[in-house]
């Protein structure tokens, strides 16, 4: 179902004149806060499964309004909002906001509903990945987050891309074709320790050139861990897509995972807030963000929507 949340706003007159963020020193926060519900809680092989046909999701064809959840809301400053080019919201037009995100629904979110997935090659080197100009989205994190079981729950498929006991164990560039339209795309995990180390500079080389020099690149999707704090790597590697000016969405996984002791004593939701805090500095804007589970599906069709709204808004311009 589409998750979507109404609310109020002081007048705001807002049009973003790119869709992406940029790295700058960002002033502090003003005080007016917009209440965001959260979703109540409800590493891959070198071998991939061939075609994959969906039913389509028919929540996906209608956006319709959802109660928020009874569980605390997430407070977003209104500066916090990640608000589409073309966007525009006041008192009088309230935004939409994907559940469990900062992210306000436009006019671009459409055919967002999954109906074909299949995996199409592996590359290592951005020269050899696909050439027919087509969208794509990069999925990337650090080895053990669950990118695979993200890859498989988006596209509701169980072994699309294979995940393995053993992290670490993408090598490649690999594209997945989404109806026939559009790439998802697996790139190998970062700060694996077990991998030798001439292999992790290869695999840095690769993907950093492939985020520099892709043109066809719309967005990465950079998936971070909520269960636990904030990780150094996870902080380098999101500055340096900031400061390279590489669009971003961060991807928060496993927040199904409730308060443990060996979390640090922290609700996903507060590791969330706290990594958003740490990267603050980096950007004029926050990137956009969705809390997700592999377990519950929960940001799945948000993570569908907002790509939607990229891609057509790039298709367009």
């Amino acid at each position: 179902m589409a998750f979507l949340t109404h609310f109020p706003l002081a007048p705001i007159h807002h049009h973003s004149s790119s869709l992406f963020t940029r790295f700058i020193l960002s002033s502090k926060p003003k005080t007016l806060l917009i209440l965001a519900a959260i979703s109540s809680p409800q590493t891959a092989t070198s071998h991939f499964s061939s075609t994959s046909t969906i039913n389509p999701s028919s929540s996906l064809e209608i956006l319709q309004d959802i109660p928020i959840a009874e569980e605390a809301p997430l407070q977003i400053a209104k500066e916090k909002l990640f608000i589409p080019p073309e966007t525009e919201i006041s008192s009088e037009k309230p935004p939409r906001i994907l559940r469990g995100s900062n992210i306000v629904l436009s006019k671009y979110a459409r055919d967002a509903q999954v109906i074909s997935a299949e995996f199409v090659k592996s590359s290592v080197e951005t020269e050899a990945c696909p050439s027919d100009g087509s969208p794509e989205f990069a999925l990337v994190g650090r080895s053990n987050v669950g990118k695979s079981s993200l890859l498989n729950s988006i596209v509701k498929r169980k072994k699309l891309a294979l995940t393995s006991k053993k992290p670490g164990k993408t090598q490649c560039i690999n594209h997945f074709r989404i109806n026939d339209s559009w790439f998802l795309v697996d790139l190998p995990g970062y700060g694996y320790a077990s991998a030798p180390n001439e292999l992790r500079k290869d695999w840095n080389k690769f993907t950093k050139d492939y985020f520099l020099n892709r043109s066809t690149l719309v967005s990465v999707f950079l998936l971070i861990d909520a269960s636990i704090p904030a990780k150094k790597i996870d902080l380098e590697y999101a500055s340096w897509l900031g400061q390279n000016q590489v669009p971003m969405t961060i991807i928060f996984t496993k927040c199904d995972k409730r308060k443990k002791k060996k979390n640090g004593g922290k609700h996903p939701e507060e590791n969330v807030q706290d990594f958003q805090d740490l990267i603050s500095e980096y950007f004029e804007a926050v990137p956009p963000w969705i809390m997700t589970s592999s377990v519950t599906n929960q940001g799945r069709d948000e993570i569908l929507l907002h790509m939607s709204q990229l891609r057509n808004y790039w298709l367009k311009h």
